[in-house]
């Protein structure tokens, strides 16, 4: 497959663009994206045999089991910068080289590992983003990589990033397997 035709598979909700200007209705959906991941994601992959879940959801691609253990990876580190942003001045955070985590032993354990991770901190994270005041979306923490991000864009950016790994997962299941192809 050439670039042009790997972008859908890449990125099968469009690139991330986030929103300049959103309001508490806005933060709501983001929240309720975030909040409706976990089940969502279980029931894509709860009936799937080892075959399927050791699957790249494109060619080049992660399997999807790396993915389901990528999204709680994600998730808690966002989890973490939201909490760092809302008690320090702008703190500098650690980036993490997910392509490495993925290949580390954790994430050939079987999904509901990370499934069950999934559920206790989109719990706890739900919890903590309906509680934030309006000033408080304008707080910041500094990525090293991408410059200065308020909790407003991660918002955005995490329920981009949910919708956008399962897509992965469930595109992968609509289509024959990339042998088949």
């Amino acid at each position: 497959m050439t670039d042009p035709e790997l972008e859908p598979l890449r990125y099968p909700v469009g690139r991330f663009r986030p929103e300049l200007h959103i309001d508490d209705a806005r933060r709501a959906v983001f929240i309720a994206q975030i909040a409706a991941l976990p089940a969502m994601l279980r029931a894509a992959v709860q009936d799937l045999a080892d075959a399927q879940l050791d699957t790249p959801y494109r060619p080049g691609g992660w399997t999807i089991r790396q993915v389901v253990h990528h999204v709680p990876d994600s998730h808690l580190n966002s989890y973490l910068r939201v909490k760092l942003a809302l008690t320090e001045d702008n703190p500098t955070i650690k980036p993490y080289l997910e392509a490495e985590w993925a290949k580390l032993p954790d994430s050939r354990l079987p999904v509901e590992v990370s499934l069950r991770l999934l559920e206790a901190v989109h719990e706890r994270w739900v919890v903590l983003l309906r509680s934030l005041e309006p000033d408080q979306w304008a707080r910041t923490f500094l990525h090293p990589e991408r410059g200065p991000m308020t909790l407003d864009v991660n918002l955005q950016l995490y329920a981009w990033h949910g919708r956008h790994h399962l897509a992965h997962v469930t595109n992968a299941l609509a289509r024959p397997p990339l042998a088949a192809r």
